[in-house]
């Protein structure tokens, strides 16, 4: 009983956590939705798209799946008729770059900055949409998508927006309980029964390679599973108790922002009809070449520190 109790208390704690970031935010992004700020932003960014290989329209994806998560930014592609390049570019773009608000609140929950969160974001987006359209010089046929979004009545009123903003949210921060609530007691029980340290100590090999330290392995495989955002209570945990420290987290965190939910992230593309193994395999080389070279950078910062705090023989 005592892992049960230690374990639903963690998670109604995570809940109203990340319960106070998903709500208010949720609910402003539809608000925005259904006014004119949406529309102008998309208008500021559509000049610039042809820099990614991209028309002026695919603004809307690449807006939609920012500003609110992955699925918007689909079924914002679904409602354009583009070739397959324009497709997998806006799918490598969304996959580093999704849902921006609430998972840089995760991140910075769990110490790591706000300006390194939006820059690894931001430019593993832009860069691969960049070298994807210098190199790739196929994709011209039009995309095939294999399903069709719901059309959605848009609310009539302004108090229908809000009732929307309010249901969205609401659901939102329920579907966070209803997972991370149970996820945090069952990790509670491996804690209690010392599984979680045996897979902690697996892990070894795989966080000596990208340069963190064992005690981050626990976050590491909470963000490759579940994602930043409904991993985000076993993460906050393992930072807190484990003595993950601020360069271990941040270094952990750049590698999920490239590769977090392997398999869902990369499953919800197959519908769009583009080859979804080289999108797994961009994000994956893109994680660890990234963050091992972040590792070596920061290393290297650091030694002249360590030589300096070494006191010469003699003195």
């Amino acid at each position: 009983m005592s892992t049960v109790r230690k374990g639903l208390s963690a998670g109604l704690g995570t809940t109203w956590t990340l319960g106070k970031i998903i709500f208010p935010i949720t609910l402003l992004v539809v608000i925005l939705q259904h006014t004119p700020v949406l529309p102008w932003v998309i208008g500021q960014i559509e000049p610039f798209m042809s820099l990614f290989g991209l028309s002026g329209e695919a603004a809307i994806p690449l807006v939609l799946g920012n500003a609110l998560n992955l699925y918007a930014g689909i079924a914002g592609i679904l409602s354009l008729d583009l070739p397959v390049k324009e497709v997998f570019i806006l799918a490598v773009m969304l996959s580093f770059s999704h849902n921006l608000f609430i998972e840089s609140g995760v991140a910075m929950k769990v110490g790591v900055k706000l300006w390194v969160i939006l820059l690894v974001r931001f430019g593993l987006a832009g860069g691969s949409a960049i070298l994807i359209n210098q190199f790739w010089k196929g994709g011209s046929e039009m995309a095939q998508y294999g399903f069709a979004p719901a059309a959605a009545e848009a609310p009539g009123s302004w108090g229908g927006i809000l009732l929307l903003g309010l249901e969205k949210a609401g659901f939102g921060v329920l579907q966070l309980a209803l997972i991370v609530i149970p996820l945090m007691v069952a990790v509670q029980f491996l804690k209690d029964s010392g599984w979680m340290q045996k897979l902690s100590d697996r892990m070894g090999p795989f966080t000596k390679l990208i340069g963190v330290k064992p005690n981050a392995g626990m976050t590491l495989v909470a963000g490759l599973t579940i994602g930043l955002a409904y991993g985000a209570g076993v993460m906050i945990q393992a930072v807190e108790e484990d003595g993950v420290s601020r360069k271990d987290a941040t270094l952990a965190f750049i590698f999920l922002v490239a590769c977090h939910a392997v398999v869902e992230d990369t499953l919800i593309f197959v519908p769009l009809g583009i080859p979804v193994w080289p999108l797994l395999l961009i994000r994956l080389v893109t994680a660890f070449a990234l963050t091992m070279f972040v590792a070596w950078i920061w290393k290297r910062a650091e030694q002249p520190k360590r030589k300096g705090a070494v006191i010469p023989h003699g003195r």
